[in-house]
């Protein structure tokens, strides 16, 4: 690693941790640098969908995304688990708000509630987030050009992912599916991550509302396949 490249790390790492470490009540957490945790450590905040994992699609490898890694790379989040920040895992901060159940509007605040005080901080700093008027916020990955926000929700969909019009249903309720995993892994057990497909085009809460009321309408199909009955006068049109 060059000197430079360490050095502009350093500041980084620094300011982030800075910021992070000043958040209060709900938000109060720490910082784990990546390169201070064991395999087995790293593997279990993984397994716990917690931490990012390593970088293995060629994509990623190519646009050197596991460069001097795991240097520079670490993981913040409150006491509770559910606020937490990646850092230069590929953008320089990926925020997240999580919990189990089905409370999306709790998810929601939280993470409108914690991201605004992440930027009040940054904006004292002299670091405001990159964004544009035309583009919206500018990460590293052109698809997230816009709000920069992707809203997921796991749940279990067996018969109807094995259903001939799924993708059809995804498409129409502007939705993507992935593994539980992340990127490019499949799916388990038929539980999926549905999660919006757009993020430009609409607002944050448009976006969320989105997927609210698509995975609602799919479990309803779910419902219905188990009970062997059709799906079609359920099936949306073009959103």
């Amino acid at each position: 690693m060059s000197p430079v490249y360490h050095h502009l790390y350093y500041i980084y790492i620094s300011s982030a941790c800075l910021a992070l470490s000043s958040l209060a009540a709900e938000f109060k957490g720490k910082y784990y640098p990546l390169k201070d945790m064991t395999d087995a450590e790293q593997q279990q905040l993984i397994d716990d969908h917690f931490l990012f994992d390593k970088p293995v699609s060629p994509l990623l490898l190519a646009a050197g995304m596991a460069r001097d890694w795991p240097d520079g790379r670490g993981i913040w989040h409150n006491d509770n688990k559910t606020f937490l920040v990646w850092v230069n895992e590929e953008d320089h901060l990926r925020v997240i708000s999580m919990q189990k159940g089905g409370n999306m509007k709790e998810v929601f605040k939280r993470f409108c509630e914690g991201l605004q005080k992440i930027e009040e901080i940054f904006k004292a700093a002299g670091h405001p987030f990159s964004w544009s008027e035309h583009l919206g916020y500018i990460l590293t990955c052109p698809s997230n050009l816009g709000t920069g926000l992707r809203g997921g929700v796991h749940v279990k969909l067996p018969n109807l992912s094995k259903h001939a019009k799924f993708e059809e249903i995804l498409k129409r309720l502007r939705l993507q599916k992935r593994g539980t995993g992340g990127v490019d892994t499949a799916a388990v057990g038929g539980t999926f991550d549905i999660s919006n497909a757009d993020r430009l085009g609409f607002s944050e809460v448009d976006q969320v509302q989105m997927v609210v009321d698509g995975v609602k309408l799919m479990i309803e199909m779910e419902k219905k396949l188990e009970k062997g009955q059709p799906i079609d006068d359920l099936v949306p049109a073009q959103k």
